[in-house]
């Protein structure tokens, strides 16, 4: 009987750390942010992006990694903090598209 509700115990306990762990990821996000990562050293490569605008860009994308860090804090990224973390994505991403199109070449 003991030994029922110890592995009925160890069940819970392990069911509530996967849920609490999967509350911090964010594979999502994860994704995109290395999708933009290399548009940006891509950009360099070619030369489509001049050296300003590539720091610039990469400064956004630090904030961004910043920002995931603080919703991640406090063990649980809630949907307003995903929500936003995916705007500034999304901003970024029309950032990197219109300054790899602009006609500035690294010269």
């Amino acid at each position: 009987m003991n030994i029922r509700i110890f592995g009925g115990v160890l069940v819970a306990a392990l069911a509530i750390t996967s849920i609490a762990s999967a509350q911090t990821r964010t594979p999502v996000v994860n994704h995109k942010q290395v999708k933009q990562e290399r548009r940006i050293h891509q950009g360099v490569r070619s030369g489509e992006l001049t050296r300003s605008e590539a720091a610039n860009l990469q400064l956004r994308e630090r904030k961004i990694q910043h920002d995931k860090r603080m919703a991640k804090a406090d063990g649980r990224v809630t949907p307003a903090e995903r929500r936003h973390i995916r705007r500034e994505q999304a901003r970024t991403s029309r950032a990197i598209y219109r300054k790899k199109h602009n006609d500035r070449v690294r010269g």
